[in-house]
């Protein structure tokens, strides 16, 4: 079972493009660590405070798959860097 998360990210803090990738570098590192999953930029490459991020979780088990996207939801929405605007799950 694939699991794949789309965050539509708003970053307040983020005054430039390099202040944006400051933020997003950090954040993905973070989500990456914690719950072992691939994580990248995927949109929204020249909006300084915009920013589409895409998280991918394989497992044998969907609530297993489920379970850990929800928490980098939670996760991402708790760090309190940036504020997600939209979210979207899929399972393949």
């Amino acid at each position: 079972m694939v699991g794949l998360l789309t965050l539509e990210l708003f970053i307040n803090e983020a005054t430039s493009l390099k202040g944006k990738r400051r933020v997003l570098k950090s954040l993905l590192d973070k989500v990456k660590a914690r719950y072992n999953v691939s994580a990248a930029e995927v949109g929204k490459q020249d909006a300084w405070q915009f920013s589409t991020v895409g998280v991918s979780f394989v497992s044998n088990e969907s609530a297993h798959v489920h379970r850990t996207l929800a928490a980098v939801i939670r996760f991402v929405q708790g760090l309190g860097t940036v504020e997600v605007v939209d979210v979207k799950t899929e399972l393949l």
